[in-house]
């Protein structure tokens, strides 16, 4: 048998975000706001924005995003996420521009997931 000495990187992780990596010890932690697309049945699909912060009124937020997507929408109440705005149809990229144009939040506060 012929020993074969393997180093593994322990301290590395591809999974973790490259803010996380700087450390810091917790001070200055970003909160994002995820901006996620679920698949319903077919072709239809569900928007969904979570991680607003808790003083914002999420009714009228979701009231200027209907009016200017011509799509409807729910606030639905999680109990581990908190308060989820749910939108019909594929609006990631049109909810990320009209969160950072309104200066609702940062663009590098934003996470766009799905496909």
């Amino acid at each position: 048998m012929v020993d074969i000495e393997v180093h593994i990187p322990s301290a590395f992780d591809p999974f973790t975000d490259v803010d996380q990596d700087s450390g810091g010890g917790g001070a200055g932690v970003k909160e994002y706001v995820h901006i996620r697309i679920q698949q319903r049945n077919g072709r239809k699909s569900l928007t969904t924005v979570q991680g607003l912060r808790k003083e914002l009124s999420y009714e009228k937020i979701l009231k200027d995003l209907k009016k200017e997507f011509c799509c409807n929408g729910t606030v639905v109440q999680d109990k581990e996420l908190g308060k989820v705005i749910q939108l019909q149809g594929d609006q990631r990229k049109n909810v990320s521009a009209f969160l950072t144009k309104a200066a609702i939040v940062k663009k590098d506060q934003i996470k766009i997931h799905g496909f």
